[in-house]
């Protein structure tokens, strides 16, 4: 699978049904030994601090919890915790 395959799908977590953002907003974490993808790097919707230059919140979606890939979206399981959140 190619990253251009990826892009613009939108990122669903299968509990809640909740948007989380889309391919297109995310980073990659590549692991430089294997090539493969460890996890998706999100900004966390809904805040705003970062929008002023404070700090901001970001969703770190490990690889594992991607259950699947279809033509419009990307299905994770992340369960009620959705992921852990980072603030940079």
């Amino acid at each position: 699978m190619l990253m251009s395959d990826l892009v613009g799908k939108e990122i669903v977590n299968l509990t809640d049904g909740a948007k989380l953002g889309s391919v297109g907003e995310t980073d990659l974490v590549i692991s430089p030994e294997s090539g493969e993808i460890e996890s998706l790097i999100l900004p966390n919707r809904g805040y705003l601090g970062g929008l002023f230059g404070g700090e901001r919140d970001y969703l770190v979606i490990p690889w594992p919890a991607v259950k699947k890939i279809g033509s419009e979206v990307i299905i994770v399981d992340l369960g009620e915790s959705r992921g852990k959140k980072y603030s940079v």
